[in-house]
């Protein structure tokens, strides 16, 4: 039996992996306690997982307490680097979401922490756990188109799902690192996984001209708007009974509105951005990102010496794939056939992702031949392009990884 504890008690903690622990993996895991800064907050995590941990006023008295084998880091991006850091220093393995930081300051510093102390960083990527996406692995390790030697990559973010990245803390760099951090290291790794190279430099263009002050009638919140009557972004705090107990009856805790105006002046973050990238075996990569597209998934093209792979998927809550997952795999090779491959459809979050990555960190004791668990290295990677990309931005530059990632000794 395996000991967590939980740093940071939102949504996405609670759902994840809270929830799970108390219930499907009670048999080989136990809660030990959970901190938020928000104290609300964490009881009401507690009570969804049966109350039978403590909540601790501070991270320090709940480490050291509780003793656990590991933490689990799912506060605000900012700070994941303060928390796994100070969890490899008190003897706990860490296990963070995504993205494992937001700078490269911070990158460093965990991956220098890990090597000190022996200690052990797991990243959670649950696109690598999809099945969907592992049949493309696997049609890429049998050799079905040959040596990868480039990638086109386009993700639609929807103006449901989108948007929300603009209400929320997300808005603002210093907390996210923007959506080249926040979101798209989910995307950068899955291309690192399946090429199976470093990425070595990065140059990129990103723009703020959908969300952001693009128009006079805002607010500071949806909640108290006026013209919530008239926005097509309004957003009713109040509806999901979930949302509402976790934040709206919460917020005077923290002063922490989740229905933040999507027009704000203060959003900082880009809604489009794009970017080149070359890797360490010569592969290069064209990827793309909008956040208030009509529909919601991705366009994938893998084209190699031997042929081309092609994949779709789209799903979400609004437009022509709203309540819809379609998942579309086609092969074609160099005798000019078209192969459709069906991936048979799973349920679950995250396309089936969420549930089996659960088990691959908490049942543990499983193969892995398809190197699916993510190290602090492969979150390194994944956050390098990011930082890159954002590096180049700034300064209107192609930016080598060499200049911002320290590799560990």
């Amino acid at each position: 039996m395996k000991t967590y504890a939980i740093v940071g008690a939102g949504s996405r903690c609670t759902s994840m992996f809270a929830v799970p622990l108390s219930t499907q993996f009670a048999d080989v895991a136990k809660i030990v306690g959970v901190y938020d800064p928000n104290p609300k907050r964490a009881a009401l995590l507690q009570q969804k997982c049966g109350g039978d941990f403590p909540v601790y006023s501070s991270f320090e008295d709940m480490v050291g307490q509780s003793k656990p084998d590991a933490v689990i880091v799912t506060t605000i991006d900012r700070y994941h680097h303060e928390y796994i850091i100070k969890a490899l220093e008190m003897g706990c393995d860490a296990i963070t979401e995504k993205p494992m930081t937001i700078d490269e300051e911070k990158c460093n510093a965990i991956l220098e922490t890990e090597r000190r102390t022996g200690r052990k960083v797991t990243v959670t990527f649950n696109m690598r756990f999809r099945p969907f996406v592992v049949r493309i692995k696997e049609l890429l390790k049998q050799g079905t188109i040959g040596q990868i030697l480039h990638v086109n990559l386009e993700w639609f973010l929807d103006t449901s799902h989108g948007a929300d990245y603009f209400r929320r803390w997300h808005r603002k760099k210093e907390n996210s690192g923007g959506l080249l951090i926040h979101k798209s290291t989910h995307h950068f790794d899955f291309v690192n996984w399946l090429l199976e190279e470093e990425p070595v430099e990065v140059s990129a263009f990103g723009t703020l001209r959908f969300y952001g002050p693009t128009r006079e009638e805002r607010s500071e919140r949806c909640l108290t708007c006026k013209y919530k009557q008239t926005c097509e972004f309004y957003y009713d705090i109040g509806s999901d009974p979930s949302i509402r107990e976790m934040y709206l009856e919460t917020e005077d805790a923290d002063g922490y509105y989740r229905d933040q105006c999507v027009f704000s002046e203060e959003i900082d973050i880009e809604d489009s951005v794009s970017l080149s990238a070359r890797f360490s075996e010569g592969a290069t990569m064209s990827y793309s990102l909008t956040a208030y597209s009509p529909y919601e998934g991705f366009k994938l093209a893998l084209s190699g010496s031997e042929g081309r792979i092609e994949a779709e998927t789209f799903h979400g809550s609004v437009g022509p794939f709203a309540g819809e997952d379609i998942n579309r795999l086609r092969i074609y090779n160099r005798r000019q056939e078209e192969i459709t491959v069906k991936v048979p459809h799973v349920t679950g979050a995250h396309g089936g992702g969420d549930e089996r990555l659960l088990k691959m960190i908490f049942r543990g004791g499983l193969s892995d031949p398809l190197n699916q668990q993510a190290s602090s290295w492969d979150g390194a990677l994944s956050n390098a392009i990011g930082f890159m990309a954002n590096k180049s931005m700034r300064e209107g530059r192609s930016v080598l990884f060499n200049e911002l990632v320290k590799r560990p000794l």
